[in-house]
C-alpha cells in the first residue's frame, strides 16, 4: 500500500475500530463509493471495475457490491468516496472494514 492511512480525529469506544479497538486489517484495498448508510454501523460499497471485452476489443464497466463496516469514529455517509481494507469476517457477509473517508 503506498498511501499511509491516518488515524482519525475523532475517538470511538467500538471494539471493531481498527484504530481505538483490537481490529486487525490484513489483505485487499479497495477504494469505492458509499451507495447505503442505513444499516447500523455497516456501509454497503459500491466498487466499479473495467471489463475486456475481447469480441469487441473494447472495455465495459462493470460494478460490485460489498458490506463493510463502518466505525462511529469515520461515519461514512451516503455518496461519500471511502478506501475499505480486508479483516477477519464480521458477519455472513462483512469481510471489510471502512479506514478512511475519501471525500464526497
Amino acid at each position: 500500500m503506498a498511501e499511509k492511512i491516518e488515524t482519525p480525529k475523532e475517538t470511538c469506544a467500538d471494539p471493531r475500530c481498527p484504530f481505538h479497538g483490537e481490529m486487525p486489517l490484513r489483505g485487499r484495498v479497495f477504494e469505492g463509493r458509499v451507495v447505503n448508510a442505513k444499516m447500523d454501523k455497516t456501509v454497503t460499497i459500491d466498487l466499479e471495475k473495467m471489463h475486456y471485452v475481447q469480441k469487441f476489443e473494447r472495455y465495459e464497466r462493470r460494478t460490485s457490491k460489498i458490506h463493510a463496516h463502518n466505525p462511529p469514529c469515520i461515519n461514512a455517509k451516503a455518496g461519500d468516496r471511502v478506501r475499505i481494507m480486508e479483516s477477519r469476517r464480521l458477519s455472513k457477509s462483512k469481510f471489510f472494514v471502512v479506514v478512511q473517508k475519501l471525500g464526497g
